[in-house]
């Protein structure tokens, strides 16, 4: 797994059935590392700290290889990396392969897989219609959030070297299938968390 772009965002204020909303997920490439902390990645915006960043979900990582996948299902979106409100871009992460709790060295930072991502009205909001949260638990690949066991920078071109993986575990996809089985099954997503 390499890293193919840093991602971060500035606040961005949008109106939601008549309130003002602020939210992060609008993340962009940045030119610079970005420092990953414990709790967070340093100098992006975490609207919600009751539902992002902490421990567990101090830094998204969503993978490359997905991209092309929803290109086509929304071809007039201004695709850019960090589409989905991710932090690292990353080639080569393959869910069915990587496991919660894996231990990887990635620049100058140790991280932990740690948790699902789950969408939210706000990402609906980006993508310009709610059903793409129905189509993202559909299509099962939702990236992780990974825990910062040691702070540091991380950039373009660095690679994930695997460190330590748990004998009994469940891969990112088996824990995202998991979690979202009855939203699939029902096919009916109940969710008022946001970005």
């Amino acid at each position: 797994m390499k890293v193919i772009s840093v991602n971060t965002s500035k606040p961005i204020t949008f109106i939601w059935k008549g309130k003002e909303e602020s939210t992060g997920i609008y993340k962009k490439p940045t030119d610079k590392p970005i420092y990953l902390t414990k709790n967070d990645v340093l100098n992006d915006e975490i609207s919600n700290r009751l539902n992002h960043g902490g421990f567990y979900k101090a830094c998204y990582l969503f993978s490359s290889d997905q991209y092309s996948y929803w290109k086509e299902l929304y071809p007039n979106l201004d695709w850019t990396w960090g589409m989905f409100g991710e932090n690292l871009t990353v080639s080569g992460f393959d869910e069915t392969k990587v496991f919660l709790g894996d231990i990887y060295k990635v620049g100058e930072a140790l991280v932990q897989v740690s948790q699902y991502r789950e969408p939210c009205y706000k990402f609906g909001y980006k993508f310009g219609t709610q059903k793409i949260l129905k189509q993202f638990i559909q299509h099962g690949l939702g990236g992780t959030y990974l825990s910062v066991l040691e702070e540091g920078y991380v950039n373009v071109n660095d690679e994930f070297t695997l460190m330590e993986r748990l004998k009994t575990t469940l891969t990112v996809a088996e824990l995202f299938h998991l979690v979202f089985a009855e939203e699939k099954k029902s096919k009916v997503i109940k969710n008022s968390h946001d970005e």
